[in-house]
């Protein structure tokens, strides 16, 4: 796995390394510039089946997401990622997939119009991002958690401009909301802000009614900032 390679310690070929994984983000920002309208990223686990609740909401979040206009993206692979762009084909909108390649193969969802395979994590990550307009995250495992926090971390930081992150099922994620308040916050470790970027929701339509006024409060915002730089301008 060349990941793994990669990062061992001992690696004769950084040159080589360096030029595929640059490849590999360019095949990931044409496959971004071809989704051509607004797009929402659903993560969650690849371990659910049809019969899972988690299944059915992230197919009707998708199958709401595609009727009001944005692309639905996901990793490309079974469980919640199946179900949102299978949705998405239901909603007669643009699906899109972005699977990674691993030791035992995650094969591709039959749902998918666009899609890519990577063999690297981060040129993966950067592509979920670059296409979003908002994040919603069912429950799921480590990779899951590990997508929830950079979201977090990169709005925190600046790095991407606000988008709003929609954590589905309040069961399953209330319990990490309590800590974040209980330890983190509490101690100082973020600020109030920080946890105020997070909604947790168990209604589809407030999941993606929550994306699209962000969406539109940014868009009515960009829109006044070319409008007063045209007037400057004159």
């Amino acid at each position: 796995m060349e990941d793994r390679r990669l990062l061992e310690r001992r690696d004769g070929d950084l040159a080589g390394h360096a030029a595929r994984i640059a490849g590999e983000f360019l095949e990931g920002f044409v496959a971004v510039e071809r989704i051509g309208r607004p797009g929402v990223t659903v993560f969650g686990s690849a371990r659910v089946g049809e019969e899972h609740p988690a299944y059915r909401q992230a197919r009707e979040v998708g199958r709401r997401l595609a009727e009001a206009g944005f692309a639905v993206v996901t990793g490309g692979g079974p469980g919640v990622m199946e179900a949102a762009n299978r949705g998405a084909r239901d909603g007669g909108g643009l699906s899109v997939g972005f699977n990674i390649e691993l030791p035992h193969e995650q094969h591709s969802n039959p749902y998918i119009d666009i899609g890519l395979t990577f063999k690297h994590f981060y040129a993966r990550k950067t592509m979920f991002v670059k296409a979003a307009e908002g994040f919603v995250i069912f429950p799921g495992g480590f990779g899951t958690l590990d997508e929830l926090f950079e979201s977090l971390t990169l709005i925190q930081t600046g790095k991407v401009l606000h988008f709003p992150v929609v954590l589905f099922d309040n069961a399953y994620w209330q319990p990490l909301l309590d800590w974040i308040a209980q330890r983190l916050l509490s101690e100082g470790m973020v600020s109030p802000e920080d946890v105020e970027l997070l909604l947790v929701t168990d209604d589809p339509g407030q999941a993606v009614e929550t994306i699209v006024e962000c969406y539109d409060r940014r868009c009515a915002a960009e829109t006044r900032s070319e409008a007063v730089r045209k007037a400057d301008a004159q």
